[in-house]
């Protein structure tokens, strides 16, 4: 049966006018209203990262970041900046995404499973994807759907109607700055995932924004503290949960985060 070119043109057309009702790319549907309950909302997203990029403490390049926020099943509940747009590197935006999905991906709670209770940040599968490590090829698992990625106006990057929002961004990202989020009644929620200046410092500010919003009731982890801070090492040992030190002085910050910014309940 031949189809008529003006009638697939209709069938494009209405499928694209769905993707501008619902305010998503393609024929993606809204999700529910309560999809991000639980999580920071935008302002409270913008006010932590801004608050923490400003201060001093960081090392590194001292750039303006971006931040996204993902819930458990991988939604993009939040996109922010500090600065102006246009202040930050753009690339940065979907590597801020990938790194929340990543730390959401592969994080469990603590009740799930036996010997579960391991929050994995981005930056401790470093050393694991390398060749001869356990998890080769992890990085090229997961695609960023590329649609949703740079999909729509480009003044609203960062906005609370970035149009990343309510979509599934998928990636896998394995340098620092990416971190699960567990709230007080110890469930995990979602991912938080920060970008724009090195690795290290990258996960530095994560650790510290995720700390102000008070979703770090991280249940153990990988590194030598039992949560998921960062091993730096040089050079990283293929296969272990191992990160690079990017210098600069950042791997006495690194070490110092639990004592700094202790997980669970703020001091």
């Amino acid at each position: 049966m031949q189809i008529r070119t003006a009638s697939v043109r209709n069938i494009a057309g209405g499928l694209c006018l769905l993707g501008m009702v619902t305010g998503l790319p393609g024929v993606a549907m809204a999700r529910g209203g309560n999809a991000c309950a639980g999580l920071p909302s935008h302002a409270s997203l913008t006010a932590q990262l801004s608050a923490v990029v400003n201060a001093a403490g960081n090392a590194g390049l001292g750039n303006n970041m971006w931040a996204t926020v993902v819930n458990r099943d991988g939604t993009v509940c939040a996109v922010t900046r500090s600065g102006a747009l246009g202040d930050q590197w753009p690339g940065s935006r979907v590597i801020s995404a990938q790194k929340a999905n990543t730390a959401n991906s592969y994080s469990l709670e603590g009740d799930v499973s036996p010997g579960a209770g391991i929050a994995l940040s981005s930056g401790n599968l470093y050393g694991t994807v390398l060749e001869q490590g356990s998890l080769f090829g992890l990085q090229f698992s997961n695609p960023v759907d590329t649609t949703t990625a740079y999909w729509g106006n480009a003044n609203k990057f960062g906005a609370p109607n970035d149009p990343m929002v309510r979509n599934r961004i998928g990636g896998v990202n394995v340098f620092g700055g990416g971190l699960a989020l567990y709230n007080e009644d110890d469930e995990l929620v979602g991912g938080l995932g920060v970008s724009g200046d090195t690795s290290c410092t990258d996960h530095v500010v994560a650790w510290k924004v995720r700390d102000g919003l008070l979703l770090d009731y991280v249940p153990g982890g990988v590194s030598a503290t039992g949560d998921d801070n960062l091993n730096l090492a040089t050079p990283v040992t293929p296969g272990n949960f191992e990160h690079p030190d990017c210098g600069g002085g950042v791997s006495g910050i690194i070490n110092s985060l639990p004592d700094d910014f202790p997980i669970g309940p703020n001091p």
